[in-house]
């Protein structure tokens, strides 16, 4: 005998074929766009190494180097990568909420839809504060420890790898972008529930230690870099206690207005 019915399968069955299309809907998107981006790899590799080109003004005979046979095809096809994923992460995440709205109450959406819009905003926030506020003064501080020729002594100068230049580029611009959605996170625990602001507060100190410790794994290292990370990732920490406890009055509100 078949347990399975089919007016519940049915509904099964249309959720997979509306979520296969709306992933199609985002591979296809971040496919063009990795055509679009291949095509102007050149201009965006400069645009990457234009905080290095800076520090260098002044200087002649410097340049990026590459030891590998591939390494300059392959860096320019990360670059594409790289930057497709950052266009196209907008477009997942519409298509996430295109998925999911149907299923949710009107509350739930306005409840929702301020973090969807969020999410790329302070992300693409945290990836230009590294881009524009914390690499220039990074790269002239390991710059400082070039040393000119001496009589007797070899010079020290840096021939970067166009690979490995890329690599810290992208792993800054990264862990900032990812790392600003902290109080994102921290909100929307709170409003679920999960945590308090009563409870982020007590636990400041504890958050501001893990916050260092994070900012000294995932940048390089360089003081300035870990104090550039932990600095505006504990004001962030902050504001989401704000913002927490103002959701958590409000909650309070409306429980009162509903009960009177």
């Amino acid at each position: 005998m078949n347990t399975f019915e089919p007016s519940s399968a049915t509904p099964l069955i249309d959720h997979l074929i509306e979520l296969r299309r709306r992933l199609l809907w985002a591979v296809c998107g971040f496919i063009l766009s990795f055509v679009g981006c291949y095509q102007f790899s050149h201009e965006i590799f400069a645009f990457l190494v234009k905080p290095l080109a800076t520090a260098f003004e002044g200087i002649e005979d410097r340049r990026l180097i590459y030891t590998g046979l591939a390494e300059a095809f392959m860096t320019y096809l990360k670059v594409s990568l790289f930057t497709a994923s950052l266009i196209t992460f907008p477009l997942f995440a519409i298509q996430i909420w295109l998925f999911i709205a149907p299923g949710l109450y009107p509350l739930e959406k306005r409840a929702f839809l301020p973090f969807l819009i969020a999410t790329p905003i302070l992300f693409l926030s945290g990836a230009a504060f590294a881009y524009y506020l914390i690499i220039p003064p990074a790269w002239k501080f390991f710059l400082h420890f070039e040393t000119p020729q001496i009589e007797g002594v070899l010079p020290i100068q840096l021939e970067a790898r166009i690979s490995e230049y890329l690599a810290i580029v992208m792993q800054l611009v990264l862990a900032f972008g990812i790392s600003f959605l902290l109080p994102l996170l921290l909100v929307l625990l709170g409003r679920i529930g999960i945590v308090k602001a009563r409870t982020l507060t007590k636990s400041r100190r504890y958050a501001f230690l893990m916050i260092l410790i994070l900012a000294a794994i995932i940048t390089p290292p360089d003081i300035l870099s870990m104090l550039g990370l932990a600095l505006p990732l504990y004001l962030l920490y902050e504001v989401a206690i704000f913002i927490v406890h103002l959701s958590e009055k409000q909650e309070v509100a409306d429980d009162t207005s509903v009960q009177s």
